[in-house]
């Protein structure tokens, strides 16, 4: 896209951005970097869904003023990061994160650092003008200032607000190879906003989705878990697989969704995710080794059916499988034990569903994880994994009183067979 655009100020008349509506923290941040003599503004996220009319989850602001120099103005400020030099300034329980205006450019402050085109530290400081062409897309740098209430855009990134598009600032061929994630954000945007991503922009993605390959493992889970907990799993799950950036994230869930069964499609994972999104739409809790277990169920399923075939029993068929799959993930998303632990009790635990007389259900309905592994059992019976009086029998049992679990969980006796009387 063309840069040479110049300034364009939207004075208070012309945007719905309301004081009203901004943490009173960020406003004193803005307020003491300017009578300290400094820029400062608010930026990104918070400036567009602000202008959207939406509650934003945090404020960003961006300053004249270097990470030290902040420092100096509040002392209950704190320096961090080191790929991204950054100030950050508490207030009980609420932080302001406040960066320092960057430059694309050579200088002799600060340091940038690529390696074969990707950008791995940068901490060269410039004016708001070259910190405006370092940001992503155009509907995210957009300035908002105290001095005169104002939005300072260089981009026409308030003409593409107001159209719902995407666009990704300057070259997007360059901009991805400087952070392959931008991809990703550029999806999770498109559905968190309901924007569509500019045709330049979107067409590079398949073509430069293995450029994730480079990127470290524990950030690609950290973007991960972005995408799939913002309420839109579904959405970005349907848009990772256009872009052909999900095959990049989950190679063996996506060639397990490939194959058919007898005609029919897999629809476990479609399920798992919009079950999700209607929890978080409900404010309830969404761990994430739920939502790993189900990304990975259907390449799993199919190892576990496969060795179930050699003749191994269903227990150690579960656990072969389950250790060869997450070998082969970590490799693309460093999933921490505290998830993958859990995420195989999921898993295990579906081999004792059977189970329904004597002891076995009471040990099981005691387990820490039981809930999570009844939900995953609902999910496959909806999907007809499993047969429904199988479910329907642990939904009674759990809401059942301890008497009448005893007699349902009391082993049938066999009636003998009658005897037929002998011919004389």
């Amino acid at each position: 896209m063309d840069l040479s655009r110049s300034e364009r100020i939207y004075a208070r008349s012309e945007h719905n951005i309301s004081r009203a509506h901004i943490s009173k923290n960020a406003l004193k941040v803005l307020y003491k970097l300017q009578d300290a003599g400094y820029e400062a503004y608010l930026v990104g996220g918070c400036v567009r869904d602000l202008l959207l009319g939406r509650e934003p989850k945090d404020f960003d602001v961006a300053t004249s003023a270097e990470p030290d120099q902040v420092k100096a103005v509040f002392r209950n400020c704190r320096l961090i990061g080191r790929r991204f030099r950054l100030a950050h300034v508490y207030f009980g329980r609420e932080l302001i994160e406040v960066a320092t205006f960057r430059s694309s450019g050579e200088s002799n402050e600060g340091e940038r650092v690529l390696k074969d085109g990707q950008l791995l530290r940068d901490n060269l400081y410039g004016t708001l003008e070259e910190d405006v062409i370092r940001r992503d897309f155009t509907v995210n740098a957009l300035y908002y200032t105290v001095k005169g209430f104002s939005v300072v855009d260089y981009v026409n990134g308030m003409e593409d607000h107001k159209a719902g598009l995407l666009r990704m600032i300057g070259d997007p061929d360059k901009r991805y190879r400087e952070d392959p994630v931008r991809m990703l954000r550029a999806v999770r945007f498109a559905v968190k906003l309901g924007f569509d991503i500019e045709e330049e922009s979107a067409r590079l993605i398949p073509e430069l989705s293995p450029l994730l390959a480079d990127i470290p493992s524990a950030r690609l889970y950290d973007e991960l878990l972005k995408l799939f907990l913002s309420g839109y799993s579904l959405q970005a799950f349907e848009q990772l697989r256009h872009y052909r950036l999900f095959e990049q994230l989950f190679p063996e869930t996506d060639k397990s969704l490939e194959l058919e069964e007898e005609g029919f499609p897999h629809v476990f994972l479609a399920r798992a995710l919009e079950n999700t999104d209607k929890r978080i739409g409900e404010g309830k809790p969404v761990t994430p080794y739920f939502l790993m277990a189900a990304l990975l169920w259907e390449p799993l399923r199919q190892r576990i059916a496969q060795k179930v075939a050699t003749g191994l029993p269903d227990y150690p068929a579960y656990q072969e499988a389950a250790s060869e799959l997450l070998s082969v993930q970590v490799k693309r998303l460093a999933i921490p034990k505290r998830v993958t632990i859990p995420m195989r009790e999921v898993w295990t635990l579906q081999t004792r569903f059977k189970f329904r007389q004597g002891a076995r259900p009471f040990r099981l309905l005691s387990h820490p994880r039981f809930r999570a592994a009844y939900d995953f059992l609902l999910l496959r019976t909806e999907c007809g994994e499993i047969d429904p009086s199988v479910a329907d029998w642990w939904t009674k049992f759990q809401d059942a009183d301890e008497h009448e679990q005893k007699k349902m969980t009391q082993a049938r006796r066999r009636q003998p067979k009658k005897r037929k009387p002998k011919k004389t």
